[in-house]
């Protein structure tokens, strides 16, 4: 991502002392102050992203479906007993993941993006991480359309529990959020984290049913899979949009409470290593 001069983010203000753990207050403060500067952010993650490339958004909705027609291919047969619409159940799914994975990578690489700018004026510190996390929405909502218009052709209904979407994304939102605060803060110390979380981020895919039902795991391991937060998280998106039903109590209450653990424990790792972030960058 290219970087952009101090000017493009309006006026210049004092540098931050960082003399001890950012205080929250402080933290919501000053990112109500600076709304014009996450604004700029967010238009520029989404607009660079796809600057030199001719089909621009349209890879924001592409991208899934391309990945659809090759799962579909390859699993749609294997799976055909336990998952009709296969299409459907996989998108459901992965457009949660893809949310998660590409936020939490972004994340960590939008600190050392703009370190330049953290040196020479006073910003949020935590401002860079909301902006991935907010574009990441965004791209979340246009590869949802893509998942209406499949749904459309493929004469696969909509029901009211779609209606609790928006529940199951604030959910997911949070619980993305947290985990890319930690892992930022993190990564700033630590230059091989990135490449650990990204080498890893497969083979966490594979622990989380996206692309199976987690039926087809043998009974005896199942708690491994379960013993991932994700699964849950991904479900309150799925069961909406491919089972039609409203999450139960267990399922939602165990999303939130994972989403509200992953923000409290991610806002505590930051705020402790952030105001040394210009040391180590």
């Amino acid at each position: 991502m290219t970087s952009s001069s101090p000017a493009t983010f309006g006026p210049l203000i004092e540098r931050r002392n960082a003399a001890g753990p950012l205080r929250l207050r402080d933290e919501i403060r000053d990112l109500v102050r600076q709304q014009s500067l996450l604004y700029e952010l967010v238009h520029r993650d989404l607009t660079v992203r796809y600057k030199r490339s001719a089909l621009g958004f349209l890879w924001t909705m592409l991208h899934p479906l391309l990945l659809m027609l090759i799962f579909t291919a390859v699993f749609s047969n294997l799976f055909r007993f336990q998952t009709p619409h296969y299409e459907t159940y996989f998108l459901s799914a992965y457009i949660a993941w893809n949310f998660f994975s590409q936020t939490v990578v972004n994340a960590m690489a939008s600190v050392s993006w703009n370190g330049h700018l953290m040196k020479r004026v006073r910003v949020p510190l935590s401002i860079f991480t909301i902006s991935t996390a907010i574009s990441g929405i965004v791209n979340l909502l246009l590869s949802l359309i893509v998942l209406f218009g499949i749904m459309l052709v493929l004469r696969v209904p909509l029901r009211p529990a779609v209606l609790y979407l928006p529940v199951s994304l604030t959910i997911l939102f949070v619980f993305t959020l947290g985990v890319s605060l930690a892992l930022t803060a993190i990564s700033v110390y630590f230059g091989d984290v990135r490449e650990m979380v990204q080498a890893g981020m497969p083979a966490l895919m594979y622990l989380t049913p996206v692309i199976y039902p987690i039926t087809i795991v043998p009974e005896r391991y199942q708690w491994v899979v379960r013993s991932n937060p994700l699964m849950y998280i991904v479900e309150l998106v799925r069961l909406p949009l491919y089972y039609k039903l409203v999450p139960s109590v267990r399922i939602a209450g165990g999303g939130a409470l994972v989403a509200v653990i992953a923000l409290v424990g991610g806002w505590m790792i930051f705020r402790h290593l952030a105001p040394r972030f210009h040391a180590h960058l």
